[in-house]
């Protein structure tokens, strides 16, 4: 009998295990709301796609982004990976492009790859912004905003990394409203030494693995175990707002996600 009852009680704890993870396959749209301008803006922050697969031609996720409707689009890094075929990537941004405008840094996995600049090559001739230690101005719904950006730190020197941060923040106007595109979200000592209004990052995936009722991963890149930096808002020191998304990875990890579903964010400033 107690070794019939330690197999349900194992069988159980197996089969919870399993549904936490395939609900935490399932994505998400988060909503954001930010009182920083004077007007309104729409954004989605899209990240870690790592090229995974959301239906036939991607429509999965485009459609839920047709559905917010975004004035703009971030491409948060990790868009492709060095793993998987480029071909979902290439379906998403293709679409997106098209309809939005759309600014892009690079992760760690394209530079992994060993063809990051022919992954930069193509997002700029397809009408991406590619953000390399440089600062574009937009302007939404009467909103002026700079959005600089920098690459991955990956295969570069701090001070080769801090040089493009400088670049592109000196670029900025301290009139606009200026946001800072990096992929991430654990500089954030270095990032309190900017005055940027709003830093969008993701990299971490939120730990993977979430420690459940508290928003802390189990452990995340460049963070170690239960990782502070890991999906949602934080505000710096300096003030800055940071917001970390959970990105869109699913097939292209060697482990599984659990609490911790993947998330398209939608961040409405006004």
């Amino acid at each position: 009998m107690k070794m019939r009852k330690a197999f349900f009680i194992i069988l159980g704890l197996f089969l919870a295990f399993l549904i936490a993870c395939l609900i935490s396959w399932i994505p998400v749209t988060e909503h954001v709301k930010l009182d920083l301008v004077d007007g309104k803006v729409r954004a989605a922050l899209v990240t870690d796609l790592h090229s995974c697969y959301y239906g036939p031609n991607q429509r999965w996720l485009t459609d839920r982004i047709d559905k917010e409707a975004p004035d703009v689009i971030f491409l948060g890094g990790d868009i492709f990976d060095d793993g998987l075929p480029d071909d979902n990537a290439r379906k998403t941004i293709e679409y997106l492009v098209a309809k939005y405008p759309c600014f892009y840094v690079t992760g760690n996995h394209e530079f992994w790859s060993g063809r990051v600049d022919e992954m930069k090559a193509y997002m700029k001739s397809v009408g991406v912004v590619v953000l390399e230690g440089d600062c574009e101005t937009i302007t939404i719904n009467g909103v002026v905003m700079d959005v600089c950006g920098v690459d991955d730190p990956t295969y570069m020197s701090d001070n080769q990394w801090l040089e493009q941060l400088d670049s592109a923040y000196a670029k900025a106007d301290s009139m606009h409203f200026r946001i800072l595109l990096t992929h991430r979200p654990e500089k954030v000592d270095v990032y309190s030494r900017y005055d940027f209004d709003l830093i969008l990052a993701g990299h971490v995936h939120a730990g993977q693995m979430k420690v459940p009722f508290l928003n802390i991963g189990l452990f995340a890149p460049d963070q170690g175990y239960f990782a502070k930096y890991v999906d949602g808002i934080y505000t710096l020191e300096n003030g800055s707002v940071m917001e970390v998304s959970r990105g869109l990875s699913r097939e292209s990890t060697r482990l599984p996600r659990l609490f911790n579903r993947p998330e398209l964010v939608i961040i409405d400033l006004y």
